[in-house]
């Protein structure tokens, strides 16, 4: 199977783009820190921001990768954007829900991540489907 890169690039760079607005404070950020416990003043707790965006970037990229894997090299528009959905949604968003339950965690968080994660499956699929 080959693998076209510059789509795979492509579906990296949207959910990366679309995890930046989906945690801004034009969307959710507020509601996820609170839901999450999550100080972002807090002594100690800043972290390494840049590491945390870079290795995001390559955790998207591998994501992408094997979501192209899945769709494979002759799918459609809508063949991509339906596996994205489905995967994003029926299995990923769905995995969090199950450790989700058993961790006692809000279903306002479960719906803020579960939500970023079926939308951002769904384009990567769409992008990769429609870019072949």
């Amino acid at each position: 199977m080959t693998f076209n890169y510059l789509a795979i690039l492509a579906a990296t760079v949207s959910t990366f783009v679309l995890g930046g607005l989906w945690y801004s404070p034009a969307l959710f950020a507020r509601a996820w820190m609170k839901e999450a416990g999550i100080n972002p003043d807090a002594p100690g707790k800043k972290g390494d921001f840049g590491r945390i965006l870079g290795l995001s970037f390559i955790l998207e990229f591998i994501m992408a990768f094997n979501l192209a894997a899945f769709i494979g090299p002759k799918a459609t528009p809508l063949f991509g954007l339906l596996a994205g959905a489905g995967a994003g949604f029926g299995w990923v968003a769905l995995s969090f829900g199950v450790n989700y339950l058993f961790e006692r965690r809000s279903l306002k968080l479960f719906l803020i991540n579960a939500g970023y994660l079926g939308v951002s499956f769904t384009l990567m699929g769409a992008i990769l489907g429609a870019w072949h």
